[in-house]
């Protein structure tokens, strides 16, 4: 962080990032320079995306902090964000960040099938994503999170790459047949993976990570779909909301973001992927480079995700 601008001035940061999860980051980064504020507004990030464009022109916001890439996709297709400097875009693979600048990713997660190894082996479980319904060893073992947002992402992803059609047979199918199990959230799957409650789910990455921080002997293991939904990257990230009358700050803000000490904050912490190359990942975990998500996948069309709840609705997940 020394080798990038000072920071000087009051920020105005909404953040779909709630404060347990980096509140020490943005308190940290606070605390470097004298004369310099964040006035933060926590809240969820699709919530908070709408009321920066309620707000319109009297938006308080300077820098829109987000949990995933669809709500920085409905912000900036609403043309409230302001396009990034090569100085901070730069530092991220273009895989990560909007196609047209306007917003840049900070952190990652990648969508994996935490397994309990003391029923399976990792090459036991299909690297297709579409090969689950046909599993028989997966009937009345299996859990997911259907109301819980990046779940809802996942779908979305599918219903993008495959079709509603497909999609929404998948869903079915893995309901009706396989009984999966449903949870609040994907950290109670992975929880209930390790206890040998259910063999196997659908979650985020570092819910096994955090399972392991607490049991480093726990019975649960990461697998990984290739090129589909359940092998998809979604990411964290930032954009700079379009009327801020501090777009200077705010751009040198997102930076910091993506410095090397912001960046192991991640890995260490939240237990994400760094986006920055200097950065490993922490954990039992492939690099990002050996990950195989879906090429064709925008990540920020996964703010269309109204046609996806009437989908699950249909279908009896929510």
């Amino acid at each position: 962080m020394e080798a990038m601008p000072d920071l000087e001035g009051t920020l105005t940061l909404y953040s779909g990032r709630g404060q347990a999860l980096v509140g020490e980051l943005i308190q940290f980064i606070e605390n470097l320079y004298d004369g310099f504020e964040v006035k933060t507004q926590y809240g969820g990030s699709t919530e908070l995306a709408q009321l920066i464009q309620t707000e319109g022109d009297a938006s308080p916001a300077d820098v829109f902090y987000s949990v995933d890439a669809g709500s920085l996709g409905l912000l900036a297709g609403a043309g409230r964000t302001k396009k990034l400097q090569e100085s901070v875009l730069g530092k991220v693979d273009q895989r990560f960040r909007d196609p047209d600048g306007q917003w840049v990713g900070t952190s990652g997660r990648a969508r994996t099938i935490p397994f309990n190894t003391n029923e399976f082996q990792e090459s036991d479980i299909p690297t297709d994503i579409s090969a689950f319904p046909d599993q028989k060893k997966f009937d009345d073992a299996m859990g997911w999170a259907p109301s819980y947002a990046s779940f809802q992402a996942f779908v979305t992803a599918m219903r993008l790459l495959n079709g509603r059609e497909k999609t929404k047979q998948w869903l079915q199918t893995m309901k009706e047949e396989k009984i999966v199990k449903n949870y609040s959230d994907e950290f109670l799957v992975a929880q209930a993976v390790a206890r040998g409650e259910i063999s196997a789910g659908f979650t985020n990455h570092y819910y096994i990570q955090r399972v392991l921080a607490r049991d480093e002997d726990a019975s649960v293991g990461t697998a990984f779909t290739e090129g589909d939904a359940g092998a998809m990257f979604n990411v964290a990230g930032a954009a700079v909301v379009n009327t801020s009358s501090k777009p200077t700050l705010a751009q040198n803000f997102v930076q910091h973001l993506l410095s090397a000490e912001a960046q192991e904050y991640f890995a260490v912490k939240t237990f994400e992927y760094p986006l920055i190359p200097q950065v490993e990942p922490l954990g039992r975990l492939p690099t990002i480079d050996e990950l195989n998500p879906p090429k064709e996948l925008d990540l920020g069309q996964l703010s269309n995700l109204k046609p996806t709840l009437n989908l699950m609705r249909e279908v009896g997940l929510l």
